[in-house]
């Protein structure tokens, strides 16, 4: 597994604004509501994961399972995914994600209101190209949306997951994903899984 770090630190407050890296909306900002447990994934850390998947995600069918600001999603959808299905349990959030799409005329983009876990294990197997899980860090939901993920992602494609620790690679490996990158930014420790062939 390979091991990199961004330059820039990642601060305990939330910005009130993330910013879209690349693609078609590149630039475009998007609110971070003021919410308990709401970190968006900073600027920095995502692209450089989009730099590992490829700046063209064109044709691919990605979930973000939960959602928050929408700024993983909405990257894969910048960069022409065909299907990305945004899925958030706060009310309020979801509304502000189902607004977001309405601005940004993001055809490709769903969103659902609900919980990120059920929504990947009611994806038929082997149907998405891209899991993104950055579930709130007090939860401790990352094994079981792992395990959620995992046999709905197609076989060499990808799951990213945002935790406060490193992975335990045996438990990875135990659900035929492959650690392929990570990074260490602050407290936030940034891994990309890919799917081990059938």
């Amino acid at each position: 597994m390979t091991t990199t770090k961004p330059s820039t630190r990642r601060t305990d407050a939330a910005p009130h604004v993330v910013r879209i890296i690349g693609g078609q909306w590149r630039r475009t900002r998007l609110p971070v509501a003021d919410k308990p447990g709401l970190r968006p994934t900073p600027d920095r850390v995502r692209e450089t994961l989009f730099n590992w998947l490829g700046q063209d995600l064109r044709g691919w069918r990605c979930v973000d399972a939960f959602s928050g600001t929408g700024a993983l999603g909405l990257e894969a959808a910048s960069r022409e995914a065909a299907d990305v299905l945004l899925v958030e349990q706060d009310a309020a959030l979801a509304a502000n994600l189902r607004a977001l799409k309405e601005r940004l005329k993001a055809d490709a983009v769903r969103v659902q209101r609900g919980d990120g876990i059920a929504a990947l294990r009611a994806q038929a197997a082997g149907s998405i190209d891209l899991a993104l899980l950055d579930p709130p860090f007090g939860a401790n939901l990352f094994s079981e949306a792992l395990a959620a993920a995992a046999p709905a992602v197609r076989s060499g494609g990808w799951v990213y997951l945002e935790a406060p620790a490193l992975a335990d690679e045996a438990e990875v490996r135990a659900l035929g994903l492959i650690p392929y990158r990570h990074l260490k930014a602050g407290a936030v420790h940034a891994h990309l899984l890919q799917r081990a062939p059938a």
